[in-house]
């Protein structure tokens, strides 16, 4: 599929892998939507990036806040290209060092988000996508979903976020095989550590650490790099159906 003119949603669009997946699709010439919880830092990036781009406050979770992101960026023309990269991360071990059970609310809360909420994004992008006009090879649209190395190598304490992560992967290839007869994509990133905000808060000493422990390069990832994979998987319109890790060829210990 062709990225310039064509209309995408971003989820998790405001900051980390979501905002440098919007910029690069903004240089590449898309018309892109930004969802994403946090008005202020959506917005302030709508005023950068400048004409194209649109901000909607969304809860993934939320039908009615995930079917007004769609409409807006219908608004922009036929939505072609969803990308979800919202998600949550709560640590808690099955059982604590005190023998006590990991709490089932945050364990439904992280599920909620991180599989849940993109299963939602998913089902509504798809439903628009499956009304819009076929391009080449009868293509209507792609998919991109964000899972995570720990649904292959979840660590101590990462029970609850790899499970999540886990399920976005299980659902990959059915979800790929439903939609192909409507000729949309499905496929999943699977990143490793990369420098995200969320990693910016930890000390220099602890990112430094976390770098020298990836094979090649021994670095953290660049949000950007997840962007470019991000944009290659859109432009090949034989890639379907796949999960694909980016990681340095990381696998984690399990601490």
């Amino acid at each position: 599929m062709k990225i310039k003119d064509s209309v995408a949603l971003v989820t998790g669009g405001a900051s980390g892998l979501g905002e440098a997946t919007v910029r690069r699709l903004h240089t590449q010439g898309a018309k892109v939507v930004i969802v994403d919880r946090d008005p202020q830092r959506g917005e302030a990036l709508v005023k950068t990036l400048g004409e194209g781009v649109l901000f909607a406050q969304a809860d993934v979770t939320s039908e009615k806040d995930v079917l007004a992101a769609i409409e807006k960026a219908q608004s922009l023309g036929e939505l072609r290209i969803s990308i979800n990269c919202a998600g949550l991360a709560i640590a808690g071990r099955t059982l604590n060092k005190e023998g006590i059970a990991h709490d089932l609310e945050l364990f439904k809360q992280v599920i909620n988000v991180n599989l849940v909420g993109t299963f939602n994004i998913l089902r509504l992008s798809a439903a628009a996508m499956a009304k819009a006009s076929p391009l080449e090879d009868g293509e209507r649209g792609v998919i991109i979903d964000t899972a995570s190395i720990a649904a292959f190598d979840g660590q101590i304490g990462q029970i609850a976020y790899a499970a999540s992560k886990g399920g976005v992967v299980a659902m990959t290839l059915p979800a790929a095989r439903d939609l192909s007869g409507v000729g949309i994509r499905v496929l999943t990133i699977a990143p490793g550590t990369f420098d995200t905000p969320m990693m910016a808060m930890l000390p220099e000493a602890a990112r430094k650490a976390l770098g020298a422990g990836i094979p090649f390069p021994q670095r953290l990832g660049n949000p950007d790099e997840f962007a470019s994979l991000a944009q290659h998987m859109i432009e090949n319109r034989f890639l379907n159906g796949e999960v694909v890790r980016i990681d340095g060829t990381l696998r984690m210990p399990p601490k």
